[in-house]
């Protein structure tokens, strides 16, 4: 069912808005709307402009939150956003001290282990660095070329020009090293070594000994100061863990006075255009019917706050939300309608009907005990630990599953062990006039078929007389014309395959005839019964020519959707045969059964054709059933907590 929506308008003084909100709405299930649009013909109002007071102190609270490894926290203490926001600030203070001096040793990291890295490249180079750095009269080049080309220059090049080249280390395929060349003559062997693709790296002057032992005496500076940042950062969570219980709640506060804070966008405030003259907001939204009692009976203690429930929803500007209720049996097909669109707040909640229909035209479809028990088992403990909606509808499935196997005498696809309480699917034959044998399940299913089209064109007529459509419950396909034709079809199909007399011509005029003329002439008798002028777009002509092709499709609509239900029969039958291919391969017919095969083959049917025949079922509601009485185009229930 769609739970009753009760809209609200909230007012009181502008300063005392939070902890209206925070006291009373946060309670409820509110969904709020824009009360600027709401009120849009109300003069002198204007939204809020405030900046969010809670924001910032939130935000620190929420990084040292991050220091804590367990976060979880239950209490039943009570605390106020001041104390909230003095014991943040407290320990923000005290852990910015320790924050301060952690970013300073940070930064002195980094510089130490960028040295560490550019010392790195020259590890293999056995000389101290400081004394290369501050020679006076031979040039010095740190840097690396590509290993290739440091093989051409050593085989073809290096002994024919004056320098010294010092490996120190291969790293990626590039070698890093020094070379070493007299002043006078590096502008030329710079240029030479450039040809080589020598790319110089200047390693700056704070190094001493060699690349090895600088390096380790980085390490062992590098490694105290990580100690020290480590140290600082056990001190910060000691010292949020010594105040835990008071940090974590002031930190549930602010959570909670920001959000409230964020309700300030929907509200609206009247203008402060006299000094003297008070300044009040509005909050207005929807709630169900029980919370909206509860909330204004609460607000009755508040002398200076004012809730008013709108009787006439129709003075609201939007459409009331859509929350529907549905006790635990049908709630999980609730899934299933909103997928098609949740339904119009004043159309019928499809849930209890999905339910229904779909569980049993799938047992039907899939009747098998051994298997139907696998589904409802399987799906009830996938349902119960993952609370998966998915799962429950199979298990319910799984149940009509079972109650079908019964009345069709398979379990795990043998037919042998228990009898039918009903028939089998695959043998049973029923003989109608004219057409001969046919297979029963198949007569049944057409039967069913129908009876459902009829009960779908019953809401039909329902749901268009509560949008005040009375032109299209009386003349449409699915009105009042529709079904006497639909239904009249119906119980003369029965009563020639019973063998039965059939009504006489009059009657028959009037149940066939009469209700195809209605229809039509749907669009200017509905134009006349809403006192609205009669407009024959293209003219008489165009009409009459345009209607006689729309009957046509109406009847072959009617025959169509029919025959659309002998896919529930046909997957019946089919089910017993894939059981008995898979018991035939399985040597069930010459006594020496393979249970591996059995077992495969029955997790095999269950997978595969479990899957089609729940998109098959699926199929039929949406197209079958929905199409004709379902709108949809409903918007959620939305609270804002």
């Amino acid at each position: 069912m769609i739970e009753r929506m009760e809209f609200l308008n909230i007012t009181g003084p502008k300063d005392d808005i939070d902890r209206i909100i925070e006291t009373y709405i946060s309670k409820y299930d509110f969904q709020l709307e824009n009360a600027l649009y709401e009120l849009k013909n109300v003069k002198e109002l204007h939204a809020f402009t405030d900046s969010n007071p809670y924001k910032d102190i939130l935000n620190r609270s929420v990084e040292l939150k991050e220091y804590l490894k367990d976060k979880n926290f239950k209490t039943n203490r009570q605390m106020s956003i001041e104390e909230a926001d003095k014991v943040t600030r407290s320990l923000s203070e005290k852990v910015e001290s320790f924050s301060k001096k952690k970013n300073e040793l940070e930064a002195e990291l980094a510089d130490y282990e960028e040295k560490l890295k550019n010392v790195h490249y020259f590890i293999g180079l056995d000389y101290d660095t400081e004394k290369i750095l501050h020679f006076k009269y031979v040039n010095f080049r740190f840097g690396s070329m590509p290993k290739e080309y440091y093989e051409k220059f050593m085989t073809f090049v290096y002994e024919d020009i004056d320098t010294i080249f010092y490996k120190a280390r291969e790293i990626d395929d590039k070698v890093w090293g020094v070379y070493f060349v007299p002043d006078s003559i590096s502008e030329q062997i710079d240029a030479i070594y450039s040809s080589m693709h020598f790319e110089r790296f200047f390693l700056p002057d704070e190094y001493h000994g060699t690349p090895a032992v600088a390096g380790a005496k980085l390490k062992t500076k590098i490694q105290k100061l990580k100690d020290s940042i480590l140290a600082l950062d056990n001190k910060i969570v000691q010292t949020l863990e010594d105040n835990r219980e008071d940090f974590l709640l002031a930190n549930q506060v602010l959570h909670r006075f920001n959000k409230v804070f964020d309700v300030r966008k929907y509200a609206a405030a009247t203008r402060d255009n006299r000094k003297d003259k008070k300044v009040f907001y509005i909050i207005c939204g929807w709630l169900t019917e029980s919370d909206a009692k509860k909330l204004e009976k609460e607000l009755e203690n508040e002398p200076s706050t004012f809730c008013i429930m709108e009787k006439d929803l129709s003075k609201v500007a939007g459409t009331p939300p859509v929350k529907l209720k549905n006790n635990a049996i049908f709630k999980p097909f609730e899934m299933f309608v909103e997928m098609y669109g949740l339904p119009n707040y004043k159309e019928f909640d499809p849930t209890i009907l999905i339910g229904l229909t779909y569980s049993i035209i799938f047992g039907f479809m899939f009747g098998d005990v051994g298997q139907g028990l696998v589904l409802l088992i399987l799906g009830s403990i996938i349902a119960f630990k993952k609370k998966s909606m998915l799962a429950a509808i199979i298990a319910r499935c799984g149940f009509f599953s079972t109650i079908f196997g019964l009345m069709f005498g398979s379990i795990f696809g043998f037919e042998d062990i228990i009898s039918p309480l009903w028939l089998r699917p695959a043998k049973a034959m029923t003989s109608l006039p004219v057409i001969g044998n046919l297979n029963t399940v198949f007569v049944v299913t057409i039967a069913l078929g129908m009876l459902i089209i009829i009960l779908m064109m019953i809401l039909s007529i329902l749901t268009k007389l509560r949008f005040k459509k009375s032109g299209e419950a009386l003349f449409d396909t699915n009105g009042v014309a529709g079904l006497v034709f639909y239904t009249s079809a119906f119980i003369t199909i029965i009563l020639f395959m019973t063998g039965n007399a059939l009504p006489a011509s009059m009657v028959l005029f009037i149940m066939f005839v009469l209700p195809l003329i209605l229809i039509f002439l749907k669009e200017p008798l509905s134009a006349l019964l809403e006192k609205k002028k009669v407009h024959l777009e293209g003219g008489t002509g165009m009409f009459i020519l345009q209607g006689f092709f729309e009957l046509f499709e109406v009847l072959l609509s009617y025959f169509s959707n029919s025959l659309s239900f002998v896919r529930i029969g046909a997957f019946a039958v089919s089910h017993a045969a894939m059981m008995e291919v898979v018991l035939m391969l399985s040597g069930a017919e010459s006594g020496n059964i393979n249970w591996i095969a059995v077992v495969l083959g029955n997790i095999f049917v269950m997978g595969m054709e479990g899957l089609i025949v729940g998109i098959q079922v699926l199929r039929l509601e949406y197209y079958e059933l929905f199409s004709r009485f379902y709108t949809g185009g409903g918007r959620p229930f939305k609270p804002y907590k």
